[in-house]
């Protein structure tokens, strides 16, 4: 997995939806990040570990190329700017819901 700065991260993740535009998927997740680059110990070995700063762990797949970033709280706003930016002008090949064949379906069932 590549950690990369947050500019850098939008533009590969921009290369990996146009790469995956016609068939294949892109999978992003986010979660909390405390700066830890080990596992929690077991009890009986307890450390006082305290995170400067709240940070957040971006992570984005095509099954092939992983790409991650970390995104403090001081810069949040400019990057969800950016990336809100970016999911909006990738959206397009979604499939929309045919809610009258699925009509027709549950109706026939029963």
């Amino acid at each position: 997995m590549v950690l990369l700065e947050s500019e850098q991260f939008l533009t590969e993740l921009t290369r990996l939806f146009q790469k995956c535009r016609t068939t294949g998927s892109v999978y992003i997740t986010l979660k909390k990040y405390d700066g830890r680059t080990r596992p929690i110990p077991r009890k009986g070995h307890l450390e006082s570990f305290e995170p400067v700063d709240n940070k957040c762990l971006l992570r984005a797949t095509d099954g092939k190329k992983k790409i991650s970033t970390v995104v403090s709280s001081r810069e949040v706003n400019k990057f969800q700017m950016a990336y809100s930016n970016l999911i909006r002008a990738n959206m397009d090949g979604l499939k929309k819901k045919d809610k009258k064949s699925k009509n027709k379906k549950s109706k026939a069932t029963q």
